[in-house]
């Protein structure tokens, strides 16, 4: 899903098509509430669930507000951190999404609830 985000994002286009998990769904969610993409929209074909996301962009030149989504998590290697560790991605400037026991929510979040988890993905 990020990838796609990510290639979306670069060529520009408005509109870009995921696969619909609850991971996607709470990982878009957050990317709405902390403003970095309008709205989405969840379609169902049968079996097929897809969430249509609308990527927003700023000013005359089409910049996109995500500049870099970067995957931290992987499925080789598994990065964890407690409330303490929570990282600072641009000093502030950035997110960090957290999966954590409540949901996945942003590092700023999981630091006021005294929530660690693991680290899925940097956004500035």
């Amino acid at each position: 899903m990020l990838t796609r985000i990510r290639n979306a994002n670069l060529a520009k286009h408005q509109i870009v098509q995921v696969p619909a998990t609850k991971m996607t769904r709470n990982i878009i969610r957050v990317l709405r509430e902390e403003g970095f993409i309008y709205e989405f929209e969840e379609i169902g074909e049968n079996l097929r669930h897809y969430l249509l996301i609308s990527l927003k962009y700023q000013g005359k030149r089409k910049q996109p507000v995500i500049t870099t989504l970067k995957r931290i998590s992987k499925p080789g290697l598994r990065v964890y951190a407690n409330h303490k560790e929570l990282p600072k991605v641009l000093g502030g400037i950035g997110i960090a999404i957290i999966s954590t026991s409540q949901g996945i929510m942003t590092d700023r979040k999981a630091r006021n609830k005294g929530l660690g988890g693991e680290v899925l993905c940097y956004i500035w």
